[in-house]
């Protein structure tokens, strides 16, 4: 049979979430835990990589496994055997015909950002960090100019794999809570380093270096070297993917209120 499970974990001890040669990425822990569990190798896609440090909120994978267990035991079971920073939310059994990234509407990222004179502490890693105020008037104008469907190659790292760099950034969406930023992005699909890539200039428009209609020159730059370096992973999160209600998995992520500055 085929299942799905919602995955969320803390990013910081990781190197991403693609399985390497050196075991320490989110998907090695992940799969040694499902086949300690069933006692078979099993081998997991899922429906958005993330960087090293990068944390997830919701993250869905699929696997087909000829083990035969109830959707609860799916979730004790291998939470039993991960590392505390990694934890399987939900479980599913799911038409064969699914698919955790091809079956996906969109996918969110949160990125939740300290605005301080003075570093995170006790937030560190959890958050993003800047020391110049941030203006929202000046974020929210140049995010307009991000929505819709666009050729995103300036925000695009080296080594994306993506098949095309055009993509359609669906919500953009930007909020303050005392000291704490939180910006939402949702699109079709994402470039790698793209979310980072688009707050490295969001926060140079915030702060004051660049004015917001700069972030249209970026775009039609076409050129990564036109845009504003990579900004910190710490303070992004994969909030998860939306699927049709057909396929029957939870819709809304259950840690969203758990994050830094929740609003």
């Amino acid at each position: 049979m085929r299942l799905a499970l919602g995955i969320s974990y803390n990013g910081l001890a990781y190197q991403g979430w693609q399985s390497q040669s050196s075991g320490q990425t989110v998907q090695d822990k992940l799969e040694k835990a499902l086949s300690e569990f069933t006692g078979q190798r099993v081998s997991t896609l899922c429906a958005g990589r993330t960087d090293a440090g990068v944390h997830g909120l919701m993250q869905v994978i699929h696997f087909d496994t000829p083990a035969q267990r109830p959707e609860a035991n799916w979730v004790r079971g291998p939470n039993a055997l991960l590392p505390h920073d990694i934890a399987v939310q939900w479980a599913r059994e799911v038409p064969p015909e699914f698919h955790c990234r091809a079956s996906a509407t969109s996918r969110r990222y949160a990125y939740v950002v300290l605005d301080s004179p003075v570093r995170p502490s006790i937030d560190q890693g959890r958050v993003g960090w800047v020391y110049r105020p941030l203006n929202l008037e000046r974020m929210q104008q140049a995010a307009q100019h991000l929505l819709g469907e666009h050729d995103f190659s300036s925000f695009r790292a080296s080594a994306c794999q993506a098949l095309s760099p055009v993509k359609t950034l669906m919500r953009i969406d930007i909020s303050r809570r005392g000291a704490y930023w939180r910006f939402e992005f949702e699109a079709n699909a994402f470039l790698h380093h793209m979310i980072r890539n688009l707050m490295g200039c969001l926060i140079l428009i915030g702060d004051g270096r660049k004015e917001p209609n700069w972030i249209l020159e970026v775009l039609a730059a076409r050129d990564r070297d036109a845009a504003a370096p990579t900004f910190s992973p710490y303070g992004l999160y994969f909030v998860g993917p939306r699927y049709e209600a057909r396929w029957g998995l939870p819709e809304h992520p259950t840690l969203l209120d758990g994050l830094p500055g929740a609003l």
